[in-house]
């Protein structure tokens, strides 16, 4: 089973916080996939990861750019796990059917948006039935992360 980890976002947005997240995924060698709501979405997102920090590079690519199985940081609105990612990124409310194979799937949804929540409380119910190990991380103020449950 995967470790799940919902991401409460209360204070930063998914833009905002994303990068962030995916950072420490490459620094500890991992690949990353992020699902998202439409695949006009994955280019909004890969668009501002080339451009959210001007002192940095965060590898990354879409359908698009090709090669998605040499891609650090695969965008899509599949689910698809083309370059072997460790580490699952949903965001929107996206949904994959593929969470076992994953090490870790992280669930970042809009704190400030009460269908959010009620669609991630119904993620996480699913989720915990499954059996797959899941803790709670909502936002700080000093925007951080403080674990929940």
């Amino acid at each position: 089973m995967s470790e799940l980890r919902f991401y409460h976002l209360t204070r930063a947005s998914l833009e905002q916080t994303l990068p962030g997240l995916l950072e420490k995924s490459l620094e500890r060698g991992w690949t990353a996939v992020v699902m998202t709501s439409s695949e006009e979405r994955a280019e909004a997102l890969a668009l501002h990861l080339w451009t959210w920090k001007p002192d940095s590079f965060l590898p990354h690519g879409t359908a698009k750019d090709g090669f998605p199985e040499r891609q650090p940081v695969y965008l899509t609105a599949a689910d698809e796990r083309p370059n072997d990612a460790h580490v699952l990124f949903l965001t929107d409310g996206a949904e994959s059917a593929r969470l076992g194979d994953y090490a870790l799937v992280c669930d970042l949804f809009d704190g400030t948006d009460p269908d959010a929540v009620a669609a991630a409380r119904r993620r996480w119910k699913a989720a915990k039935e499954a059996g797959h190990g899941l803790t709670y991380w909502q936002q700080t103020e000093r925007g951080g992360w403080e674990k929940k449950a």
